[in-house]
């Protein structure tokens, strides 16, 4: 069965983002969605956001911030207003929200599609990709043609044959081609840092290799208002802007 995919990642409780995000999808055949990761941290709405995920899809991996937030991951490395975020959002959390995410695994393998929030090797150390350099690590450790990922808030595809990085793309559409190995990186729905300050996620379909990076435009004063209400780092706010 050749699947048609919607990709998201990185909400981060962003929930204007991610309401604006489902109405998109609406206009989509998409069959199943996929979420990679950090669907809570910096934004307003961590249990609102989950609540809406868990409606909408089983197919969830973790992210350092949904593991910080329930203390299996380590936050001491994260910048001042990364954790200061996290440590309220681990304060906001319901019982029923903390206990899903930590039962959140690190991956998913799905008809030969991988699935993770930071690299293929993920193993809790939330590596970036920004480079061919670090993709070339990563595509050592893949399995299958193509791996989805986020974490960096950056959409970038790298491409690799026979061992060579052969292309690092920023196209919102490619056809992935055969003989070819992807590691491809949908973006952020709820705080993108490409300097495009919409809300983005990717479709992938399976049966004509065809992969789209989608933009959505979503109210952005009334999520950064929810952020100062909640006290949080004006700076959290100022960025849903700027788009960095």
């Amino acid at each position: 069965m050749k699947t048609k995919w919607a990709i998201l990642s990185d909400i981060h409780g962003n929930l204007e983002a991610f309401r604006a995000v489902i109405q998109n999808l609406s206009g989509e055949r998409v069959e199943r969605i996929a979420f990679l990761g950090d669907v809570v941290g910096y934004g307003a709405d961590p249990n609102e956001c989950l609540s809406l995920l868990k409606s909408l899809t089983g197919l969830i991996v973790a992210g350092n911030h949904d593991y910080g937030a329930v203390g299996l991951t380590d936050v001491s490395y994260f910048n001042p207003m990364a954790k200061e975020a996290i440590l309220w959002t681990g304060e906001k959390l319901t019982e029923e929200s903390r206990a899903f995410l930590r039962g959140l695994p690190l991956w998913h393998e799905v008809e030969g599609i991988t699935f993770v929030h930071a690299t293929p090797n993920e193993s809790g150390e939330w590596n970036y990709i920004f480079n061919p350099r670090e993709a070339r690590e990563s595509f050592r450790a893949m399995s299958g043609e193509v791996v989805f990922i986020g974490h960096s808030h950056y959409p970038l595809i790298f491409a690799e044959k026979e061992g060579r990085i052969i292309s690092v793309l920023e196209e919102e559409e490619i056809i992935l081609q055969e003989g070819m190995r992807y590691i491809i990186n949908v973006g952020s729905v709820g705080q993108p840092r490409d300097r495009n300050l919409r809300a983005a996620y990717g479709l992938y379909d399976e049966g004509s290799k065809k992969y789209l990076l989608k933009r959505v435009p979503y109210d952005v004063p009334t999520a950064q208002k929810k952020i100062l209400k909640a006290g949080l780092p004006p700076f959290l706010a100022q960025r849903l802007a700027l788009g960095v």
